[in-house]
């Protein structure tokens, strides 16, 4: 039997996005391209632990994206971890809502909540980037509701936290920033990737309330 994709070359492997056998080249060639690819596909998965073991660094264009210029220090990680699991907690609820959601939409919503921010830090002025897309729109108020309730949370014992210690704007651009770079860092960089989305969603088991997640979830920053 010929391969339903090309009707070239052979058939030999199972491909659930096709529900059918194809050839190993337009498994390869279409993955996360053309196909579909549920996650629990043994040669995504396969595929995923290559990309990671590659580790290509990014282009300039690329680096450029990702805020070069915000630093991000392994203090500001442990000061903040709380932060980044909840904002996490808010992405990986945002995928969860929306199955139609790639990793792409994550990273393109993270990049202009980023912007927002540092233009908010550097000017004082609140900035937010048009977009008609009504996904980014949905995970970007997924992602305030989450600020807005740290935020809340901190004003209920405002006697009790340093100033030093309050959240800053700051404090939130970094924290999209890392969240952004890792994203980058676990997609595939493929149109139809979830790799990034299922990373979050591994973080956060779907019966974990968004009370309950960032406080429970313990130590689960990695560093991109």
């Amino acid at each position: 039997m010929s391969c339903p994709i090309c009707d070239e070359r052979k058939e030999k492997r199972f491909c659930p996005a096709v529900h059918g056998r194809i050839c190993p080249q337009c498994c390869g060639e279409q993955r996360e391209v053309t196909l579909d690819c549920p996650s629990d596909c043994p040669y995504l998965q396969q595929a995923r632990e290559h990309v990671k073991a590659q580790n290509e660094p990014p282009t300039a264009s690329e680096r450029e994206a990702l805020f070069p210029e915000v630093e991000i220090t392994e203090q500001f990680l442990h000061e903040r971890e709380h932060l980044i699991l909840g904002l996490s907690f808010a992405l990986g609820k945002s995928a969860r809502a929306d199955r139609s959601l790639l990793d792409r939409d994550l990273i393109a919503a993270l990049g202009s909540l980023a912007k927002s921010y540092q233009t908010l830090v550097n000017s004082s002025l609140i900035y937010e980037p048009p977009t008609a897309n009504v996904a980014h729109q949905a995970i970007a108020r997924e992602v305030e509701t989450m600020v807005r309730e740290f935020r809340e949370a901190e004003q209920q014992h405002i006697g009790e936290i340093p100033t030093h210690a309050r959240l800053r704007d700051s404090d939130v651009l970094k924290a999209l920033v890392f969240l952004l770079r890792l994203g980058f860092g676990r997609t595939s960089g493929r149109p139809k990737s979830r790799a990034f989305i299922d990373f979050l969603l591994a973080q956060f088991p779907a019966k974990q309330s968004a009370i309950a997640g960032p406080e429970e979830a313990g130590s689960r920053i990695v560093i991109p």
